[in-house]
């Protein structure tokens, strides 16, 4: 008797957070963390959390605009070494949206793990613009290839890092933008003082900055002086923004 094949695993997106809009002009995609080694299936709901926050609040920034933010559901939990298999499900996901809703702009938004995945996968012709909240990215390695930022060219790319975060190496994201910065100037990246991994303490303004930045990067609105200051800055300076108390309250004036 033949032996039963295997079901082949494949990645989804989630159903559009908030209202989908009645013309999609530009999407997020919300890539959830992840493992650095497992074949297992992550858990949807669990998976999601991280990032609903994110995605709601992205959502009525984007209403009128047109913007449809959907989570993607990765096939594994873990990245799982050369197989990269988040990084692989986020470049999916790019194209699913185009299959879906044509030639609008796309944002790949990622924490942790996700964070990593959205930087690999933003070389995606779709992909306008990359957001990374306190990404997992590795340690520095002289036997293994360092992690890739020529991709990122004509991408605007916005990480948030806090500097008490214990499990993610913020020195780490750090040196990622600085090679980053040489290959594409559109890269800043904010540090969020005496914040940790969930970036708990300063939740509302790392939401607010994000809305700020990816409203500006899909839609062209005009972004807020502490972005703009971030981008045109030289590295070390616009590498360490700090993330004022407060943001969000005070945006664009």
């Amino acid at each position: 008797m033949a032996q039963e094949a295997t079901p082949v695993r494949t990645a989804r997106l989630g159903r559009t957070l908030g209202a989908e809009p009645a013309t999609v002009s530009g999407v997020v995609l919300l890539l959830p963390g992840g493992q650095a080694v497992s074949g297992r299936r992550p858990a949807p709901v669990l998976a999601a959390a991280s990032v609903r926050a994110l995605g709601r609040r992205l959502a009525r920034a984007g209403r009128a605009e047109g913007l449809a933010t959907h989570v993607v559901h990765y096939r594994y939990r873990g990245w799982n070494g050369s197989e990269a298999h988040l990084a692989r499900d986020a470049a999916w996901a790019a194209d699913e949206v185009v299959r879906r809703y044509g030639d609008v702009p796309v944002c790949l938004a990622g924490v942790d793990m996700g964070g990593r995945a959205a930087l690999h996968a933003g070389g995606h012709e779709a992909v306008n613009s990359v957001v990374a909240i306190a990404p997992w990215l590795p340690e520095d390695d002289v036997a293994a290839s360092p992690e890739p930022v020529k991709q990122l060219a004509g991408r605007r790319v916005l990480i948030v890092h806090g500097t008490n975060d214990g499990r993610t190496d913020p020195e780490l994201s750090f040196r990622f933008a600085a090679r980053a910065k040489k290959a594409n100037r559109d890269v800043c990246r904010f540090e969020v003082h005496a914040d940790g991994h969930g970036l708990h303490q300063y939740r509302d303004e790392v939401l607010s900055l994000a809305a700020d930045f990816v409203m500006g990067s899909l839609f062209g609105r005009a972004v807020s002086r502490p972005v703009q200051d971030a981008l045109a800055a030289p590295p070390p300076l616009g590498l360490r923004m700090p993330l004022a108390a407060g943001f969000g309250k005070t945006l664009h004036r």
